[in-house]
């Protein structure tokens, strides 16, 4: 069985979940009050609950406050996500995708990221 796409919603509580690897609803919240300071304790609780419903969290209930965890790890469902959308959008060429990405900006600081990663995988 796989695991459904995430929403935008469910890829933003993701990206606070990932880092802190396993957490309660409650310390979730407090991650995602930096970028969001109105977002609501109760939204945050049902959407983890929906998520767990669909099988994108794990939820430990062993303890009173219950410890979610995702169940794809971020690197497996980045690439996964990347591939629909290069089938999608870019008709299967990682090229096409690379180049659209490149043009739609990035920083100086990617940018040398990315010649010195390409640099470092031809050798």
């Amino acid at each position: 069985m796989s695991i459904p796409k995430p929403t935008a919603g469910e890829l933003e509580l993701l990206q606070a979940l990932w880092p802190l690897g396993t957490a309660t609803a409650k310390q979730v919240h407090e991650a995602m009050l930096a970028d969001k300071p109105d977002l609501a304790y109760g939204t945050v609780l049902r959407l983890m609950q929906i998520m767990h419903t669909k099988g994108i969290l794990t939820r430990d209930e062993s303890q009173r406050s219950h410890i979610y965890a995702p169940a794809q790890a971020q690197d497996a469902l980045q690439s996964s996500l990347l591939k629909d959308l290069m089938q999608k959008a870019f008709a299967g060429s990682a090229k096409a995708l690379v180049l659209a990405a490149l043009r739609s900006g990035i920083s100086k600081k990617e940018r040398a990221e990315i010649e010195k990663l390409l640099k470092d995988d031809s050798k």
